[in-house]
């Protein structure tokens, strides 16, 4: 078949589906990425690939009706030109947009997946009317994919219980994108002299960012050696957090920030325990590259990182939204000192046996109809 997938942002092409579109390469499938913006780095790793990227005009965040119209035309007449027997999307307006252009453009094959609900679908967000714009955008739009891949059970049941998605068998879940545990692998043991915390994401307070640093102001009271690093960029979400503030945590001495890095393997290796204090994910990334390389990881209790840790076993369980939960978690941390490397061990196993790449783009190429033979 020759395959189109759709994404919101052209790096994510590579650095969150790389493995997926190599594996339907592989599977005797033509690859036809596409995305906004034009970008040369993107098209050239794309092409090193095997696979053609395809620039289209689609805003990455806001709704506006005029603009948005216009984009559906777009990728339409692209999907038509291109002449695509199957079309994949992933994020919101990939899946809602380029679902409908898909169905306009007669595309047999339609298939997206949900990766995680964002900020529309955070409780309190503040955002009402948004939220109900883009659950009605899901509910049209779902009903023209022949399947909805979610990454955790919790979303799909969300979408159910509001009637976004059929209950019709089309919805089905994976455990996340994977994580290549060959390129993310234990290169160092947890050092315990100092405990070192580490967050990595951008910087968004439904990231929990801000519990993340109260509870380190608050774990400084008692264990003033402990660190606690934070790194990611900034962003435009109307929940980013600017630059300023956390410089000035930063020069309270609250917490060691990096800006983004491509690279994160170096900040993970440094680290003691990954933390993540998220209001709600897909299958949080980060955290599956901190448990493949060998990492106790913290998590709250939510969609999306519950399913990643057991608590006492391979990491802590603390509850959202709350910095006095998240710091009692990072002092059991510094208490069982002597645990972490063994819980570091058993997080690089439950990555190797539920998470790896290899096993997650299986499950996706079947759940795509695009398993083929291998070539």
């Amino acid at each position: 078949m020759r395959i189109a997938v759709l994404a919101g942002y052209a790096p994510s092409l590579i650095n969150f589906r790389g493995p997926l579109l190599t594996a339907l390469r592989d599977a005797g499938h033509e690859v036809v990425a596409m995305a906004p913006p034009h970008d040369g780095r993107t098209a050239g790793a794309l092409s090193e690939l095997g696979i053609r990227f395809v620039p289209v005009p689609l805003r990455r965040t806001g709704i506006d009706p005029v603009q948005d119209l216009k984009s559906i035309a777009a990728i339409r007449r692209i999907l038509i030109e291109e002449k695509v027997d199957a079309f994949f999307g992933y994020t919101v307006k990939p899946v809602v947009y380029g679902l409908i252009a898909a169905k306009l453009a007669g595309v047999q094959r339609r298939s997206v997946m949900v990766t995680g609900l964002g900020h529309a679908f955070i409780e309190g967000s503040g955002h009402s009317l948004v939220s109900k714009i883009v659950q009605n955008l899901y509910r049209v739009s779902l009903r023209f994919a022949d399947r909805v891949i979610f990454h955790n059970a919790d979303d799909r049941q969300l979408f159910y219980d509001r009637g976004l998605v059929p209950r019709d068998g089309r919805a089905v879940v994976v455990d996340g994108s994977g994580v290549d545990t060959e390129h993310f692998k234990p290169l160092s043991e947890p050092t315990t002299s100092p405990v070192r915390f580490l967050l990595i994401g951008r910087l968004l307070a439904e990231k929990g960012i801000n519990e993340y640093v109260e509870a380190a102001r608050r774990l400084k009271e008692t264990h003033p050696t402990a660190e606690c690093h934070l790194v990611g960029g900034v962003d435009s979400n109307p929940s980013g957090i600017g630059i300023e503030q956390v410089r000035a945590w930063e020069s309270e001495g609250i917490i060691k920030y990096t800006d983004h890095v491509d690279d994160v393997r170096p900040a993970i290796d440094a680290c003691t325990v990954y933390v993540l204090p998220s209001y709600r994910e897909g299958m949080p990334r980060t955290v599956l590259e901190a448990m493949a390389m060998g990492r106790p990881v913290l998590v709250t209790n939510v969609a999306g990182c519950r399913e990643t840790v057991v608590d006492g076993y391979n990491g802590y369980s603390v509850s959202v939204r709350s910095a006095g939960s998240l710091a009692s978690g990072m002092r059991r941390a510094i208490s069982d000192a002597e645990e972490l490397s063994e819980m570091g061990r058993r997080s690089r196993e439950m990555a190797v046996e539920r998470f790896d790449v290899a096993r997650i783009n299986e499950r996706m190429l079947e759940a795509l109809g695009a398993s083929g033979d291998r070539q």
